[in-house]
């Protein structure tokens, strides 16, 4: 059985509360925001591919336990 997918669900970004701050490190802030909306959307391939993965293996096991259930009459 493979090893399910390993989606890691991105930190959402510190927003300070002060303008000042928010002016002040401003370069970092909007790098941090910029790196969130990457990553979120790494994370939904991921997580788009594992439900086709979990999907497929579904249909799998489903069709193997009708084999199960045939042998049992």
């Amino acid at each position: 059985m493979p090893a399910s997918a390993d989606c890691v669900r991105p930190e959402r970004p510190f927003l300070p509360q002060s303008q000042d701050d928010m002016r002040t490190y401003a370069d970092l802030i909007r790098g941090d925001f910029e790196a969130y909306i990457a990553d979120v959307q790494d994370y939904f391939r991921c997580v788009d591919e594992e439900r086709a993965r979990v999907f497929s293996e579904a249909r799998d096991v489903s069709e193997d336990y009708e084999r199960f259930l045939s042998a049992l009459e």
